[in-house]
């Protein structure tokens, strides 16, 4: 732990120096300011620790950011309506990513039973909400899941609790489609997975092309279902393809 901790201030030393060096700053409390945005920009991305980013409070620091981009787009934080929005604002974007503190294991929980079944399993429908990793903008759409057991299921429950963590974080959906296939698969190890995720993202609806109707879908597929057209095709079938 304290090599751990010799490391990060050391990094931290490094990449202090390395910015002061590359920004005019007027004066130290300018330097300080700017670097306190920094250290929580780093902190939040690697997710180092869910209580602190170096010293400085979680909920503190992101309602110190959120009141500086009010100011940013021309607002008045201390207008009576917007006292409360930097808060409400930092515990959104906490619930929003709170996937980064979840793990695979916990949410299992060893909910797998045995099953003699080989029929395919399907959950259709999953509701999905994630942010664009680009433009910090949701994506919002469904999740379908297959798979062909092997000696073993999982509650279903446990399938939208696994895409909700991975949906809880920054994203792509491309990656998102591949994690919850990943995941699924190393629990379950079944015969064959398929996974299908279709969304509509709003950095293409509210901004860019602005274009309302358009729809991204993505897949991964392993296994029989990959590789056996026919147990494909009744996957297609049964979520409606």
């Amino acid at each position: 732990m304290r090599g751990k901790a010799l490391l990060s201030a050391a990094a931290e030393s490094r990449g202090k120096r390395r910015i002061l060096a590359g920004v005019s700053i007027e004066t130290q409390g300018r330097a300080e300011e700017l670097w306190r945005a920094v250290r929580f920009l780093w902190y939040f991305l690697c997710r180092a620790d869910k209580e602190s980013t170096m010293g400085i409070p979680l909920s503190e620091t992101m309602q110190d950011l959120f009141q500086k981009l009010l100011k940013a787009i021309g607002e008045d934080p201390k207008r009576k309506e917007l006292l409360k929005t930097p808060k409400r604002a930092s515990e959104a974007f906490q619930f929003l990513t709170k996937g980064y503190d979840e793990d695979l294991k916990t949410i299992v929980n060893g909910a797998l039973f045995p099953s003699e079944t080989d029929g395919m399993v399907i959950v259709t429908d999953i509701e999905c909400y994630s942010l664009c990793e680009h433009h910090l903008l949701p994506f919002i759409g469904k999740v379908h899941v297959g798979y062909v057991p092997n000696k073993h299921i999982i509650g279903l429950s446990k399938i939208p609790r696994i895409i909700d963590m991975f949906a809880r974080r920054l994203q792509t959906q491309e990656r998102l489609t591949q994690q919850i296939c990943d995941a699924l698969e190393s629990v379950l190890k079944p015969k064959g997975i398929a996974v299908v995720c279709e969304a509509e993202h709003l950095c293409m609806m509210m901004r860019g092309v602005e274009k309302q109707h358009s729809k991204a879908i993505t897949s991964c597929v392993k296994g029989l279902i990959k590789k056996d057209e026919k147990t494909r095709e009744e996957f297609l079938r049964l979520i409606g393809r």
